[in-house]
Parts: structure tokens; C-alpha cells; sequence
């Protein structure tokens, strides 16, 4: 009886799939997908390329992407900016106590918008707004086949959707910037005459001594980059959408959380590369 419950203990067992734990099978897996994925994004941006010699047609597309993406983006950049700039004088009011003129603090939240809150928040807010409905766009086309009835019609379908999408985007972005560190500063300006009890002319004075015609520069240099990672990610997260309803969902997601972390790492990396 024993060997019985024995055999059929062994009989129904489920096997353990080892291959999980192996940390080399682990390991090829990631970087096969790795990999894929660069080849495929390669690809895309070389096609990107390629398809800029057919400007009549994605010019007009052009001027359509763009204003959807800088009057439908600009109300919410401008809030965003306004309470940035609000907060940057309230925190300053906060630290810059003691014997520090007040013109100190006029420099800084000036430089701190115009350095980084104003390109980075602005990156930030389009990578959900635009780089959502970018990913989630050309994902329903492609998983409705709409993508594969171009490239069946013989029409290039990078130079209809992604190439308008990625030059809107890289324009307009740059354009919400100069509006966002401009309310950002006039927000601060306010915000620091209650918080600061800091006159017009020693904000000016202080926004004037500490400011270099490069930080403009650098601020729409920065605005450019970021442009490019808030349209080409998601677009090509989007064009390379499977499985689907459910992967239009992890492409969206995937759009906006690799856009916002690529938005972070250039901020890092051209602030090492323009700054020293």
C-alpha cells in the first residue's frame, strides 16, 4: 500500500522547471531582448532618415502633429510652470534666512527654472501627455492592421505616421520651454515679493548678476534632446505593438515610463557634457 501512494505520488508530481533559476539562461534571455530591440529601434530611426526626402508628404502631417501638440500641451505646461516657479521662491524664502542678501535667492530661482525645472518638467509632462498618444496611437493601427494596408498600398508607413509625429514634437517642445521658463519666472517673481519681502529692483538685480547668455542656450539645447526622446521611444513602441488590446495597454506603459527615464539620463549626461 505504501509503494503504491508512492508511485502514484510520483506519477502526478509537477516537474520544476530549473531553467528559471539558471542565471546564464537568465541572463542570454536579456540580453537577446536587448539586442531585438536595438536592432529593431536602429531600423526605425534609419528608416526615420531615409524618409525625409519625402517632404510632401509629411509636411502637411507636420503642421497638424504640431498643433495638437503645442496648443493642446500649452494650458497644462503653464501650470505646471506657474507652480514651479511658486514653489522654487516659497523654499527659497525658506533657506535663504540669516545674513544672505535676498538678491541670492532672485538668481537662483531664475537659474533653477531656467537650468532645469522649466526643460524638465515640460519633457516630463509631454512623455505622458504626447508620448501616451503616440504609443497608444500606433499601436491601434497596428494591431488593427492599418500600418500593414500601407506598406501593402505600397506608401511608406514611417514617412505618414512616425516622421510628422517626431518633427512635431522636437519643434514644439523647444516653443513650450521658452513659454514655461518665462511663466515659471514671473511666477517666482510674485511668489518672492510676499515670501521674500524682496523689492523689484533687487529681483532684477539678482536675476541679472547671476545670469549667462549661454543658460538660454542650454536650455533649448536640452528642450531639443528631449523632444527626440518624447516622440521617437514611444513612436516606436507603438509601431512595434503585438498581442492585441493587452499590448497596446504595455506599449503605452512602456512609452511613457522609457521616455521619462531617457529624459532623466540626458539631463544627467548633457548637464556633465554643456556645464563643464
Amino acid at each position: 500500500m505504501a509503494n503504491d501512494r508512492w508511485r502514484l505520488s510520483q506519477a502526478y508530481r509537477i516537474p520544476v522547471d530549473r531553467s528559471r533559476h539558471d542565471l546564464r539562461r537568465l541572463a542570454g534571455r536579456v540580453v537577446l531582448r536587448v539586442a531585438t530591440h536595438m536592432g529593431r529601434f536602429s531600423y526605425l530611426v534609419l528608416e526615420i532618415l531615409r524618409g525625409l526626402v519625402e517632404w510632401r508628404i509629411w509636411v502637411p502631417r507636420t503642421f497638424e502633429q504640431a498643433n495638437h501638440v503645442g496648443a493642446g500641451s500649452l494650458f497644462i505646461v503653464l501650470l505646471v510652470a506657474a507652480f514651479a516657479g511658486g514653489v522654487t521662491s516659497l523654499q527659497a524664502g525658506y533657506q535663504f534666512t540669516g545674513g544672505i542678501p535676498v538678491y541670492f535667492a532672485a538668481g537662483v530661482i531664475t537659474e533653477s527654472i531656467i537650468l532645469e525645472l522649466g526643460p524638465v518638467l515640460t519633457a516630463l509632462i509631454l512623455a505622458g501627455r504626447v508620448g501616451a498618444r503616440y504609443a497608444a496611437e500606433l499601436g491601434t493601427m497596428r494591431v488593427t492592421e492599418q500600418i500593414d494596408a500601407l506598406e501593402s498600398l505600397g506608401r511608406s508607413p514611417v514617412s505618414h505616421l512616425v516622421i510628422p509625429r517626431v518633427i512635431a514634437g522636437t519643434i514644439m517642445l523647444p516653443v513650450l520651454v521658452i513659454f514655461a521658463d518665462l511663466v515659471g519666472i514671473l511666477s517666482g517673481w510674485g511668489a518672492a515679493r510676499s515670501a521674500l519681502d524682496i523689492t523689484n529692483y533687487d529681483f532684477v538685480y539678482g536675476a541679472r548678476y547671476f545670469f549667462r547668455p549661454f543658460d538660454l542656450w542650454y536650455s533649448l539645447i536640452k528642450s531639443v534632446f528631449f523632444g527626440l526622446a518624447v516622440t521617437v521611444v514611444p513612436c516606436y513602441m507603438g509601431f512595434n505593438t503585438q498581442k492585441g488590446a493587452e499590448g497596446v495597454g504595455r506599449s503605452t506603459t512602456a512609452a511613457v515610463v522609457s521616455s521619462s527615464v531617457l529624459i532623466l539620463f540626458l539631463d544627467a549626461l548633457l548637464s556633465k557634457v554643456l556645464l563643464e
